[in-house]
Protein backbone atom coordinates (compact mmCIF):
# COMPACT_ATOMS: atom_id res chain seq x y z
CA UNK A 1 0.00 0.00 0.00
CA UNK A 2 1.52 3.58 -1.01
CA UNK A 3 1.79 5.56 1.49
CA UNK A 4 0.41 9.30 1.13
CA UNK A 5 0.50 12.72 2.11
CA UNK A 6 -2.78 12.73 4.12
CA UNK A 7 -2.13 9.85 5.77
CA UNK A 8 1.24 11.16 7.59
CA UNK A 9 -0.64 13.82 8.54
CA UNK A 10 -3.33 11.67 10.05
CA UNK A 11 -0.88 9.92 12.68
CA UNK A 12 0.90 13.42 12.91
CA UNK A 13 -2.71 14.76 14.25
CA UNK A 14 -3.50 11.49 15.96
CA UNK A 15 0.04 11.49 17.95
CA UNK A 16 -0.14 14.95 18.95
CA UNK A 17 -3.80 14.37 20.12
CA UNK A 18 -3.02 11.75 22.27
CA UNK A 19 0.09 13.34 23.71
CA UNK A 20 -0.59 16.66 23.41
CA UNK A 21 -0.12 17.75 27.45
CA UNK A 22 3.61 16.29 26.73
CA UNK A 23 4.38 18.32 23.30
CA UNK A 24 3.01 21.57 25.16
CA UNK A 25 5.49 21.22 28.30
CA UNK A 26 8.49 20.53 25.61
CA UNK A 27 7.27 23.33 23.68
CA UNK A 28 7.06 25.38 27.02
CA UNK A 29 10.48 23.95 28.23
CA UNK A 30 12.24 24.87 24.82
CA UNK A 31 10.81 28.64 25.06
CA UNK A 32 11.91 29.01 28.86
CA UNK A 33 15.12 27.99 28.09
CA UNK A 34 15.44 30.16 25.28
CA UNK A 35 14.33 32.94 26.82
CA UNK A 36 16.55 32.47 29.73
CA UNK A 37 19.75 32.44 27.15
CA UNK A 38 18.80 35.07 25.84
CA UNK A 39 18.37 37.28 28.82
CA UNK A 40 21.98 35.79 29.78
CA UNK A 41 23.51 36.60 26.37
CA UNK A 42 21.89 39.85 25.42
CA UNK A 43 21.52 41.82 28.74
CA UNK A 44 22.39 45.10 27.50
CA UNK A 45 19.22 47.14 26.10
CA UNK A 46 21.48 48.84 23.78
CA UNK A 47 22.25 45.15 22.26
CA UNK A 48 18.21 44.94 22.12
CA UNK A 49 17.70 48.57 20.15
CA UNK A 50 20.69 48.02 18.22
CA UNK A 51 18.98 44.35 17.27
CA UNK A 52 15.59 46.19 16.94
CA UNK A 53 16.47 48.68 14.45
CA UNK A 54 18.29 46.19 12.09
CA UNK A 55 15.21 44.08 11.80
CA UNK A 56 13.23 46.97 10.56
CA UNK A 57 15.91 47.39 8.26
CA UNK A 58 16.02 44.02 6.97
CA UNK A 59 11.87 44.33 6.23
CA UNK A 60 12.28 47.83 5.05
CA UNK A 61 15.31 48.10 2.75
CA UNK A 62 16.79 44.19 2.93
CA UNK A 63 20.43 43.19 2.30
CA UNK A 64 21.06 46.87 1.10
CA UNK A 65 19.69 49.16 4.11
CA UNK A 66 21.46 45.98 6.10
CA UNK A 67 24.56 47.16 4.58
CA UNK A 68 24.73 50.57 4.92
CA UNK A 69 23.41 50.77 8.34
CA UNK A 70 26.35 48.34 9.57
CA UNK A 71 28.79 50.59 7.46
CA UNK A 72 27.52 53.27 9.57
CA UNK A 73 28.07 51.94 12.96
CA UNK A 74 31.31 52.24 14.59
CA UNK A 75 33.60 49.17 15.31
CA UNK A 76 32.14 49.23 19.16
CA UNK A 77 28.60 49.11 17.82
CA UNK A 78 29.58 46.69 14.99
CA UNK A 79 31.76 44.37 17.63
CA UNK A 80 28.38 44.94 19.84
CA UNK A 81 25.83 43.59 17.00
CA UNK A 82 28.16 41.13 15.51
CA UNK A 83 28.29 39.67 19.77
CA UNK A 84 24.39 40.08 19.74
CA UNK A 85 23.30 38.54 16.55
CA UNK A 86 25.79 35.58 17.65
CA UNK A 87 23.81 35.48 20.98
CA UNK A 88 20.64 35.20 19.25
CA UNK A 89 21.62 32.59 16.69
CA UNK A 90 23.46 30.40 19.69
CA UNK A 91 19.76 30.67 22.05
CA UNK A 92 18.07 30.08 19.15
CA UNK A 93 19.69 26.89 17.87
CA UNK A 94 20.24 25.68 21.51
CA UNK A 95 15.89 26.17 21.83
CA UNK A 96 15.36 24.16 18.71
CA UNK A 97 18.44 21.81 19.70
CA UNK A 98 16.81 20.93 23.18
CA UNK A 99 13.23 20.75 20.94
CA UNK A 100 14.35 18.61 18.90
CA UNK A 101 16.34 15.66 20.76
CA UNK A 102 13.49 15.52 23.77
CA UNK A 103 10.66 15.84 20.97
CA UNK A 104 12.65 12.50 19.18
CA UNK A 105 13.13 10.78 22.48
CA UNK A 106 9.46 11.30 23.08
CA UNK A 107 8.18 10.04 19.66
CA UNK A 108 10.49 7.26 20.05
CA UNK A 109 9.45 5.96 23.16
CA UNK A 110 5.59 6.11 22.44
CA UNK A 111 6.63 4.39 19.14
CA UNK A 112 7.91 1.63 20.95
CA UNK A 113 5.25 1.38 23.63
CA UNK A 114 6.79 2.64 26.51
CA UNK A 115 5.11 5.12 28.65
CA UNK A 116 7.25 8.02 29.53
CA UNK A 117 6.56 12.16 30.58
CA UNK A 118 7.91 15.28 28.75
CA UNK A 119 10.56 15.45 31.53
CA UNK A 120 12.17 12.25 31.96
CA UNK A 121 12.27 12.56 27.39
CA UNK A 122 14.09 15.98 28.28
CA UNK A 123 16.41 14.49 30.71
CA UNK A 124 17.30 11.17 28.80
CA UNK A 125 18.21 13.64 25.74
CA UNK A 126 21.13 15.39 27.24
CA UNK A 127 23.44 12.99 26.24
CA UNK A 128 22.62 13.46 22.52
CA UNK A 129 22.44 17.61 23.35
CA UNK A 130 26.09 18.32 21.91
CA UNK A 131 26.03 15.86 18.34
CA UNK A 132 22.77 17.50 17.53
CA UNK A 133 23.56 21.22 18.36
CA UNK A 134 26.27 20.98 16.19
CA UNK A 135 24.13 19.25 13.76
CA UNK A 136 21.33 21.93 13.90
CA UNK A 137 24.11 24.39 13.61
CA UNK A 138 25.45 23.65 10.49
CA UNK A 139 21.81 22.72 9.31
CA UNK A 140 20.77 26.55 10.12
CA UNK A 141 23.61 28.01 8.76
CA UNK A 142 23.20 26.77 5.06
CA UNK A 143 19.50 27.25 5.28
CA UNK A 144 19.47 30.58 5.79
CA UNK A 145 23.09 30.90 3.53
CA UNK A 146 20.35 29.59 1.05
CA UNK A 147 17.92 31.54 2.23
CA UNK A 148 19.73 34.89 1.53
CA UNK A 149 21.23 34.03 -1.47
CA UNK A 150 17.33 33.16 -3.08
CA UNK A 151 14.21 31.51 -1.51
CA UNK A 152 14.37 28.38 -3.52
CA UNK A 153 18.07 26.75 -2.11
CA UNK A 154 16.71 27.86 1.09
CA UNK A 155 13.69 25.54 0.98
CA UNK A 156 15.97 22.60 -1.14
CA UNK A 157 18.06 23.12 2.29
CA UNK A 158 15.18 22.75 4.51
CA UNK A 159 13.76 19.72 2.85
CA UNK A 160 17.14 17.63 2.16
CA UNK A 161 18.50 18.29 5.87
CA UNK A 162 15.17 17.41 7.39
CA UNK A 163 15.68 14.16 8.45
CA UNK A 164 19.21 14.41 9.63
CA UNK A 165 18.06 14.97 13.64
CA UNK A 166 16.45 11.87 13.23
CA UNK A 167 19.08 9.81 11.21
CA UNK A 168 21.20 11.24 13.90
CA UNK A 169 19.07 9.85 17.01
CA UNK A 170 18.28 6.84 15.17
CA UNK A 171 21.41 5.28 13.70
CA UNK A 172 23.97 6.71 15.57
CA UNK A 173 25.39 8.34 12.49
CA UNK A 174 27.77 11.18 12.62
CA UNK A 175 26.92 14.44 11.86
CA UNK A 176 28.10 14.67 8.08
CA UNK A 177 26.78 11.38 7.95
CA UNK A 178 23.30 12.12 9.02
CA UNK A 179 23.20 15.03 6.79
CA UNK A 180 24.23 13.16 3.75
CA UNK A 181 21.58 10.32 4.54
CA UNK A 182 19.00 12.97 5.19
CA UNK A 183 19.55 14.43 1.62
CA UNK A 184 19.50 11.02 -0.39
CA UNK A 185 16.09 9.71 1.36
CA UNK A 186 14.91 13.47 1.66
CA UNK A 187 14.98 13.71 -2.58
CA UNK A 188 14.12 10.27 -3.14
CA UNK A 189 10.93 10.90 -1.28
CA UNK A 190 9.97 14.11 -2.06
CA UNK A 191 6.31 14.38 -2.75
CA UNK A 192 6.20 13.45 0.80
CA UNK A 193 8.09 16.16 2.03
CA UNK A 194 7.84 18.79 -0.24
CA UNK A 195 3.95 19.86 1.28
CA UNK A 196 5.01 19.41 4.76
CA UNK A 197 7.68 21.63 4.61
CA UNK A 198 6.08 23.96 2.42
CA UNK A 199 2.85 23.81 5.19
CA UNK A 200 5.66 24.66 7.61
CA UNK A 201 7.26 27.69 6.48
CA UNK A 202 3.92 28.99 5.48
CA UNK A 203 2.61 28.36 9.12
CA UNK A 204 5.51 30.27 10.41
CA UNK A 205 5.48 33.16 8.28
CA UNK A 206 1.99 33.40 9.58
CA UNK A 207 3.18 33.78 12.87
CA UNK A 208 5.97 36.17 12.65
CA UNK A 209 3.48 38.62 9.89
CA UNK A 210 -0.42 38.05 11.66
CA UNK A 211 0.85 37.44 15.52
CA UNK A 212 4.26 40.20 15.69
CA UNK A 213 2.53 41.53 18.51
CA UNK A 214 1.92 38.74 20.69
CA UNK A 215 4.88 38.16 22.97
CA UNK A 216 7.77 36.97 22.34
CA UNK A 217 7.45 33.71 24.63
CA UNK A 218 4.09 33.06 23.28
CA UNK A 219 5.42 33.24 19.57
CA UNK A 220 7.96 31.08 20.22
CA UNK A 221 5.94 28.53 22.18
CA UNK A 222 4.15 28.70 18.96
CA UNK A 223 6.56 28.16 16.79
CA UNK A 224 8.12 24.84 18.51
CA UNK A 225 4.69 23.15 18.62
CA UNK A 226 4.65 23.74 14.68
CA UNK A 227 8.03 22.22 14.94
CA UNK A 228 7.25 19.89 17.04
CA UNK A 229 4.13 18.70 14.79
CA UNK A 230 6.51 19.21 11.82
CA UNK A 231 9.27 16.25 13.99
CA UNK A 232 6.56 13.88 14.32
CA UNK A 233 5.58 13.85 10.61
CA UNK A 234 9.41 13.44 9.84
CA UNK A 235 9.53 10.74 12.18
CA UNK A 236 6.22 8.90 11.27
CA UNK A 237 7.60 9.14 7.86
CA UNK A 238 11.12 7.74 8.52
CA UNK A 239 9.68 5.26 10.00
CA UNK A 240 7.91 4.29 6.98
CA UNK A 241 10.39 4.79 4.15
CA UNK A 242 13.84 3.72 6.43
CA UNK A 243 16.17 1.66 4.47
CA UNK A 244 14.64 -1.97 5.62
CA UNK A 245 18.33 -3.89 5.49
CA UNK A 246 19.49 -1.67 8.19
CA UNK A 247 19.10 -2.13 11.82
CA UNK A 248 18.15 1.13 14.16
CA UNK A 249 19.67 1.88 17.86
CA UNK A 250 17.53 0.93 20.13
CA UNK A 251 16.62 3.20 23.23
Amino acid sequence: MPITANTLYRDSINFLKNQWLNIVILSVLATLVTTLLGYLLIPNEEQLNLLAELQNIVRESGNTGIQRFVMQLTPDEQFMLMRTMFGVLFTNIFGNTLLTASMLVLINAISCGQQTSAIHASTLSITRLPKMFLLMFICTLLIQIGYAVMILPGVLFSIAFSLAPIFLFEKGKSVFAAMQNSWKLAFGNIRLLLPAILLWLIAKLILVLILAKMPDMLLTTLDNLLSSLLLIYLFRLYMLVRPQNKTTNGM
